[in-house]
């Protein structure tokens, strides 16, 4: 997916608390939310399980999405000419903290 398509819903989040982030995510319409959703629930999993921090208290701290690589794919076109289509990837960075730091 278009780095473009999820930097918006990315940008949604940023600086909400966990609760509330999921409930955008889970009624938000596009295919760019279902990845973010997936991300931050695994934040979420490694803030419980490894560093033992309480999920009420966690927020969205930061919420990036990077340029990944590109895959390059030929369509045809008329008169036995080609296009090319840039199939876009994206790394999907969301850290969560603890609502006081």
């Amino acid at each position: 997916m278009s780095p473009l398509k999820v930097r918006r819903v990315a940008q949604m989040i940023r600086g909400q608390r966990v609760s509330e982030a999921q409930a955008m995510l889970k009624f938000t319409p596009s295919r760019a939310a279902r990845v973010l959703e997936k991300v931050l629930n695994s934040a979420v999993a490694n803030a419980e399980n490894n560093l033992e921090l309480d999920r009420d208290e966690l927020v969205v701290a930061r919420a990036y999405v990077d340029k990944g690589p590109s895959m390059k794919r030929m369509t045809p076109r008329a008169r036995g000419r080609a296009d090319i289509l840039t199939k876009r990837s994206s790394h999907v960075t969301v850290i969560v903290a603890d609502r006081g730091k």
